[in-house]
């Protein structure tokens, strides 16, 4: 979907874990949204990624149908075919923003990771904020194993989805997390939020 003027490429990504269904459903949400072409689009052109493990999905698993956490298999050298399609996609469209929709089941609130471009964190503070109308943050000193700086983390794991390694600029990479225990309606709505505001 395509906004006006000089253009900055947003890619989109959701359910790349086939049990957290809230970022499929967001994605859907916001082509919707961006089809009426509003105003908070304009200088962007916005790629949708909603079903990124179409058997993980379908079977309500967070692996695929061959048993693999997609999430770690990029830039691996991957045999899987969704790593393999995504990966030619993010080499080809060279994204200046890249958002990956997510849900922990273990959190009780919001949080996100941020790498890449140093203004990645800038991003993900005010979309934290946005969505905490919603859903409250995460202020733990350590989630999901890393340390964080009110519900924002620098740190991240091997092979998730991402910029190619060899991109320059480095795109501006957030991960954002909903409460997986959250009512599905209220963690779509905050992933809404979070990527209009960011």
């Amino acid at each position: 979907v395509h906004g006006a003027g000089d253009l900055l490429k947003a890619g989109v990504f959701g359910g790349i874990h086939g049990d957290e269904p809230s970022g499929t459903a967001a994605c859907h949400a916001l082509a919707n949204w961006a089809r009426r072409s509003p105003p908070e689009l304009s200088g962007f052109e916005l790629h949708l990624f909603p079903e990124c493990n179409p058997t993980g999905l379908a079977a309500g698993t967070r692996h695929s149908l061959a048993g693999l956490d997609l999430n770690r298999e990029f830039w691996n050298g991957s045999s899987q075919p969704e790593v393999q399609h995504l990966e030619a996609e993010l080499r080809a469209e060279r994204y200046d923003v890249i958002i990956a929709l997510h849900e922990d089941d273990t959190s009780d609130g919001l949080y996100g990771f941020v790498s890449g471009a140093l203004l990645s964190a800038h991003l993900l503070e005010p979309a934290l904020h946005a969505a905490s109308s919603l859903l409250p943050r995460n202020h733990a000193e350590v989630i999901d194993g890393f340390r964080a700086d009110r519900g924002i983390i620098r740190e991240g794991y091997p092979g998730i989805l991402s910029a190619p390694p060899e991109q320059r600029p480095r795109a501006l990479e957030i991960v954002f997390e909903t409460p997986g225990l959250a009512p599905l309606h209220l963690r779509v709505d905050a992933a809404i939020i979070a990527v209009q505001t960011i």
